[in-house]
Order: structure tokens, then sequence, then C-alpha cells
């Protein structure tokens, strides 16, 4: 920690980490000054003290190698971003992993991808079952390329209303990825609002030499906040309310439904869950899995949607 941040490591941050009081977190920063003589000490404008290693004198602590728990869990968000088609993380990850090896001597770092192979064989589920939707990685590619400078991007896209595909020169922001994919972008020559377009509907993407301005006032995950899942409708944007009968509410309890979320526990047992999001097909499909152990109090429109689709025979909740 105190090698890795940039402006070192504080009592606050050492507590957090080890659930520990403060004079044991001094005790341990004492430990660290007599362990690195040369350790840095700073302090910020509220007069928080911080120590910072140098790379150079963290070469001790690089020398014990990577554990075999930490390869597994590079190995399986590998395989988890091979599963779900996200082509640059692959590589970064992979490119991640390589270099943790290369540090270490021949021996250990033999040992610890033996080690990671019987981690993921016990564990067997190195990728995410369950349907996707195919994406092209050279176009997952180049958006990526597109988002990171920003530049400009022209995509090949057929929209639901259009008669065929046809080019689009768009300002990319971002990337939602739910059931379906969609990147975020404002389209020159449009109405200046962000829209969504679906990967699997982008035929081709080229870079273009062209650099913009982002808007910085726009934050990915506050707009993602405004839909249930990856479909946004600003028409049905307003308050949802769910009730979870009190033989579901222990099993939605530990859901996330959305990242504002508000729970009530009912005198009854019962769980409300409350928040405010559109998207009520994404909605729909996910209440249907609850069968009849779910009440829509809010909207009325979603109410509607699922009102004669709540079965009673289900066998086991999501």
């Amino acid at each position: 920690m105190a090698a890795a941040r940039h402006l070192g490591v504080g009592l606050q941050d050492i507590e957090e980490a080890f659930d520990i009081d403060r004079r044991t977190a001094q005790r341990m920063t004492r430990a660290l000054e007599t362990l690195f003589p040369g350790v840095e000490t700073r302090q910020d404008e509220a007069r928080r003290k911080f120590w910072k290693i140098r790379g150079s004198d963290a070469r001790l602590m690089l020398s014990q190698g990577i554990r075999d728990s930490e390869l597994a869990a590079v190995e399986l968000a590998i395989r988890r971003a091979e599963r779900d088609g996200a082509s640059n993380e692959v590589k970064a990850l992979e490119s991640l992993r390589d270099r943790l090896l290369a540090c270490m001597p021949g021996t250990h770092a033999r040992r610890a991808e033996t080690d990671a192979e019987a981690v993921l064989e016990a564990h067997g589920f190195a990728s995410r079952p369950g349907p996707r939707v195919r994406t092209d990685p050279r176009i997952l590619a180049t958006i990526a390329e597109a988002l990171k400078a920003p530049n400009r991007l022209t995509i090949t896209y057929a929209g639901e209303r259009d008669n065929g595909p046809r080019d689009r020169l768009v300002e990319p922001y971002g990337l939602l990825l739910g059931i379906r994919r969609y990147l975020v972008a404002r389209e020159q020559g449009g109405d200046a609002r962000l829209r969504h377009f679906r990967l699997d509907r982008i035929g081709a993407a080229r870079l273009e030499p062209q650099s913009f301005q982002r808007d910085p006032g726009f934050d990915l995950d506050t707009h993602a906040a405004c839909a249930f899942g990856s479909f946004h409708a600003e028409a049905e944007f307003g308050e949802v309310a769910w009730r979870f009968a009190p033989s579901a509410a222990p099993v939605a309890r530990e859901f996330v439904f959305h990242p504002l979320q508000e729970m009530t526990e009912e005198l009854d047992g019962a769980l409300t869950v409350r928040f405010h999001a559109s998207g009520w097909l994404e909605m729909a499909w996910h209440l249907y899995q609850w069968g009849d152990r779910v009440e829509v109090l809010a909207p009325e429109g979603l109410r509607a949607l699922v009102a004669s689709y709540q079965r009673s025979d289900f066998p086991a909740l999501p």
C-alpha cells in the first residue's frame, strides 16, 4: 500500500484495511520505518501524515512473488472477459499476468501457476454461464481506442427504423454492458442528445483522426443509474417500488437491484425496494423470475405489464 499509492498510506487507510485501532496502526507505521529506513513521510493540507516507500525500496516486497489465489483471480478475470467478448480487457489482463510472473524466480512462478490451476479446477466456474449477444472483437477494440483518446468514430449502424445500415459519425462517451450492450454516444448532425447504439447492430467501426471535447458534466455511472438495465427510456423514468413477500424477502435482501435503492422491512416480514429508473421491459424480464412472490407497487405501467405473468409454480427463486 505504501509503495503503490501516490501519496503513500495514512493511519486511516491502515485502520480500514486491517480493521484495527489507531494505536495498532501507529505501531505498524513504526515497524514500517524500522524495516525501510528510507521511507518518506509527508502531510496533506489537513495535516494528516502519510508514509511512502520508493519503488526501488519495494523490491523486497515484490520478491515475495504472487500468491496462487491472486494468480487464480487474474486467470478467472481473463476467462470471464473472454466469455464476455471483452478482447481489450483480455489482452490487458494477460499482459499484467505475464509481467507479474516475469518478476518472480522461476521455481516460485512454476509453483504459483500449478497451484493456481488447482484453485481454478476446484472452483469450477472460470466463466459466466448463460446467453449473451455476440459482438465482433475488432469493433470493440476500435470503440475502446476511440473512448481512450477520445476520438470521433464512424459506425455502420442499422437502426430499428432504418431501411438498411448507414454510416453515422459519433462522439463516444462509454459502454453499457447489460443483457444488451450499448454504445453511449452523441451523433454529429443530430439534436446533440446522447443516444444508445446496440453493439450487435454495429456492422463496422472506423476510428477518425479528429478528437473532441467530452462534456465535463457527464458521468457514466450516473447516466447508467437512470435505467434498471442497459435500456434507457426518458418517458418511463420515475419511482419504482416492489414488495417482496415474506418468503422471498431473505433472497431479495441479498440483491442490489439498483445502485441507489432503498429497502424497507415491513412488519409482516415482507421487503419493499424503491429506486428511480426507467426500462420497464428489462424490469419485467427480471420480475418474471420471482413468480407471484413480488408485487409491483409503482409505476402503474410496469404493474400492468407484469399483471398476467406471475406464476406460482416456480421451484426456486433467482
